[in-house]
């Protein structure tokens, strides 16, 4: 069974750091995409970033480039979203998700909004200003 766990998220001071974990479990992350999405109260999901572990390529929404980085441990089959320089407006739930990478041709705008396979139950960031 494929199992997504997020975890760090928190509470923090606007200009603040955090970073959030996806530990993955059941697959070897080594043949998929991971992506955060986000989603804040009265809001849609949004894509925040994603990582093509095959290649190690990385996509970002612009809301979130310059500030937030995405990882790989291939050791601890865990993926991470490194926030910098947080902002209220990046308060919301924040998931990740995984599929297949094989066989499809990975870009922004298909990564943001891609149906993932396989997702976490998210974890709750809260900016405060």
């Amino acid at each position: 069974e494929v199992q997504l766990v997020e975890s760090g998220g928190g509470l923090v001071q606007a200009g603040g750091p955090l970073r959030l974990s996806c530990a993955v479990s059941g697959v070897t992350i080594g043949a998929y995409t991971i992506a955060w999405l986000r989603q804040a109260p009265g809001k849609e999901r949004e894509g925040v970033s994603c990582i093509v572990a095959m290649d190690g390529s990385t996509y970002s929404s612009d809301s979130v480039k310059g500030r937030f980085t995405t990882s790989i441990d291939f050791a601890k089959n865990t993926v991470y979203l490194q926030m910098n320089s947080l902002k209220p407006e990046d308060t919301a739930v924040y998931y990740c998700a995984a599929s297949l990478a094989e066989g499809l041709v990975w870009s922004w705008p298909n990564c943001r909004q891609f149906d993932y396979d396989y997702w976490g139950r998210g974890t709750q960031v809260t900016v405060s200003s």
